[in-house]
């Protein structure tokens, strides 16, 4: 059988390196084609590897945190093979090491399934791949599963803390310690695994960070995620490197908003895609975009390069708070429905963590919807190495001055701010304010005669 090694995938023309962050299997177990077994994340997004095809990861040759150029061999891999058996530690030994030293029950070396020997010998057939809830069980957790006498719907019962949900080993070890405990009760002297500690700071501890006391005497610390950390560094990158000017228009945009409404279910029925103000608001800046390139920029060096396509990034809020920008390639090239499309795969995909990292490279002028959160204007950061963003603003009813040919009078119209955040190093007012208007004049002047298709 053919042993190969499992390469650092190429994950986007700007994406050289990855950080191993998780292993989803250990050396020396069988997997499935297709199956995750690590978990990298770049400076841009996180991802799996998959295996390649059926066998066995026969060994590990890089280390949690270490950071791998594309290309580079992470693992051995044997094609076909079976997996190698380790010997297993009789619950006992287990729950003394538990009560002895707790600390290291979540330790990577605590790898091997804990067989009781009142399931051990009730032994049940491996359950199967997929339950009936749809969620895939590897091979390794069915094989625990299978000799520690767990059923498919005992089995379906358990937590996981695994992409999409699954029941990784860790999950299974954790299942089966409580399982054993509650099975023989006080005769075995089992300790609950320490939770983690709580951010909640004592106030003996206070005077490590005095400047953070407050009349309560209390105050809570959270370390910033991975994923935060990336933000706040490139944030702060932005506005070192460039000099932020924004110029703020207000649009009516009470025919598109009326034509959106009139039209969604229409539309739902015809595309079976969900018609939100996105796709309108970045047609709308798309076409500016067009008349004035000089926005769809990026500065190198003393040069100035101006981007023929229209890549429009897109920022969206994760549901961990953290931020990330999908980009719609070529989005010039797609008429209303097609924008729809895209705009709602992104945003899903998003939402599920399920970007890869060309998803979100290669952008060249990015929106971000302030309004989502009910704000009614912001001075958003440009996206580096981009030169300009445009943030929209709330859709809000407000009394207006309506221009007829009988004389001015007032009307309740749809209003929203519109702030576009540029580079004033190559894009002075007159470039900056004259695109950001445009785009308003587009908003404005929306056609409520146009048919859907369009």
């Amino acid at each position: 059988m053919a042993i190969i090694d499992i390469l650092l995938p190429k994950m986007g023309e700007s994406v050289a390196e990855a950080t191993i962050i998780n292993f989803l299997v250990d050396a020396g177990s069988s997997v499935e084609a297709d199956e995750a077994v690590v978990e990298i994340a770049t400076d841009k997004v996180d991802s799996e590897i998959p295996a390649p095809e059926d066998g066995v990861l026969l060994e590990w040759l890089v280390s949690k945190d270490d950071v791998v150029q594309v290309g580079d061999p992470i693992a051995r891999f044997e094609i076909g093979g079976d997996a190698v058996v380790a010997p297993v530690a009789p619950v006992e030994e287990v729950i003394d090491d538990v009560d002895s030293a707790p600390s290291e029950v979540s330790k990577p070396s605590v790898v091997e399934p804990v067989l009781s020997e009142h399931h051990a010998l009730d032994s049940v057939s491996a359950p199967e791949r997929t339950g009936d809830s749809g969620r895939f069980y590897s091979p390794l957790v069915r094989s625990i599963a299978s000799a520690e006498g767990v059923g498919m719907q005992e089995l379906e019962k358990i937590s996981g803390t695994g992409s999409e949900g699954r029941v990784t080993k860790k999950d299974m070890l954790a299942y089966l310690l409580t399982r054993v405990s509650q099975s023989q009760g006080s005769n075995i002297p089992v300790k609950e695994k320490p939770s983690s500690p709580s951010p909640v700071i004592s106030e003996s501890s206070m005077d490590a960070h005095s400047s953070f006391k407050s009349i309560s005497g209390g105050y809570e610390v959270v370390e910033m995620d991975r994923m935060r950390k990336l933000i706040a560094k490139h944030m702060v990158d932005s506005v070192h490197t460039s000099p932020h000017v924004t110029s703020f228009v207000e649009a009516d945009v009470t025919n598109l908003v009326l034509w959106r409404n009139r039209n969604k279910d229409k539309f739902l029925e015809k595309f079976g895609e969900k018609l939100t103000f996105t796709p309108l608001l970045a047609e709308a800046i798309i076409k500016a975009i067009g008349d004035f390139p000089g926005v769809n920029a990026s500065v190198d060096g003393d040069n100035l390069v101006i981007h023929k396509g229209i890549h429009l990034g897109m920022a969206a809020a994760l549901p961990s708070g953290n931020l990330i920008v999908p980009v719609i390639k070529n989005a010039d090239s797609f008429n209303l429905q097609g924008l729809t499309r895209a705009v709602n795969d992104l945003a899903n995909r998003a939402r599920a963590g399920q970007l890869g990292p060309d998803d979100i490279a290669g952008g060249t002028y990015t929106m971000t919807n302030v309004g989502t959160f009910g704000n009614v204007m912001g001075t958003p950061i440009i996206n580096q190495p981009q030169v300009g963003i445009l943030a929209l603003g709330a859709i809000r009813k407000k009394p207006a001055v309506i221009e007829t040919p009988e004389g001015d009078m007032i009307g309740i119209r749809h209003m929203m701010f519109l702030s576009h955040s540029y580079d004033h190093r190559v894009v002075d007012g007159q470039l900056g304010g004259r695109f950001v208007r445009r785009v308003a004049d587009y908003l404005e002047n929306f056609s409520s005669d146009r048919p859907i298709e369009g």
